[in-house]
This record gives C-alpha cells, structure tokens and sequence, in this order.
C-alpha cells in the first residue's frame, strides 16, 4: 500500500520543482488555469492539457504524478470545459510498448512549447 499517497514529496527529485515549492507552484498553476478558463486563452482541450503538463512539472507527489495528472485534466476539460474526457492514445496503440513511446514523444514536444502532439494523443 502507498502509504505516502495523497501527501507531497519530501524529498527533492532529478524532477519537478524544490520539494519547499510544491504548494506555491500549485496555487500559481490553478490560479493560470482559472484565467485560461475565464478569458479563454486556448481551446478547451489545450487549457487540459497545458494544465497537466504543467502539473508533471511540478511532480508534487513521489510516485503517480502522470496518473494523477491525467486525471485532472479528464475533470477539467469534462466538468469545467464541458467537453469529452481524454482517451489517452487508446487507439493509437499498434505494438506492445508503441504507445508509450508516442506519449514520450508528445510530452518532450510539450517541454519546448508544443502542446499540439500531447493534445492529439490525449484524444486519440
């Protein structure tokens, strides 16, 4: 059982910000994402998607931190942008290993700027 679920990290990792950041980076994401909503900055599946990218970045968590985020970005873009959940490249997948391999892709394209291929793959 993860017994630290739930709970931020507290050590630092070759990942995210410094473990004393974690809360202060999460308030400014949400308070981003709550103007990205109000003055629709970007479309409603890029608003998701930036969201968890940005939430990956932080890595708030020891474990799970991708999980975690496409969760909440399945929540926002369904229940605050009224649109479908995400599929997560469910039926990109061609070969045992593939898919992971374009959601690496998708996210390194995200790491310099380019949410186009991570907002495709969520909805493929």
């Amino acid at each position: 059982m993860w017994t630290w679920a739930g709970s931020f990290r507290t050590t630092n990792k070759n990942i995210g910000v410094d473990k004393y950041y974690i809360a202060q980076e999460l308030k400014a994401l949400i308070d981003n994402c709550q103007f990205w909503v109000s003055n629709e900055s970007y479309p409603p599946d890029e608003i998701a998607i930036r969201f968890k990218h940005h939430m990956v970045k932080i890595h708030p968590f020891p474990n799970g931190n991708g999980r975690h985020s496409r969760l909440c970005a399945d929540i926002l873009v369904s229940q605050v942008l009224n649109q479908p959940v995400f599929t997560w490249g469910r039926f990109k997948s061609t070969q045992p290993g593939e898919q992971r391999k374009m959601y690496l892709n998708a996210i390194y394209a995200a790491d310099v700027g380019d949410m186009k291929p991570l907002t495709e793959f969520a909805r493929s």
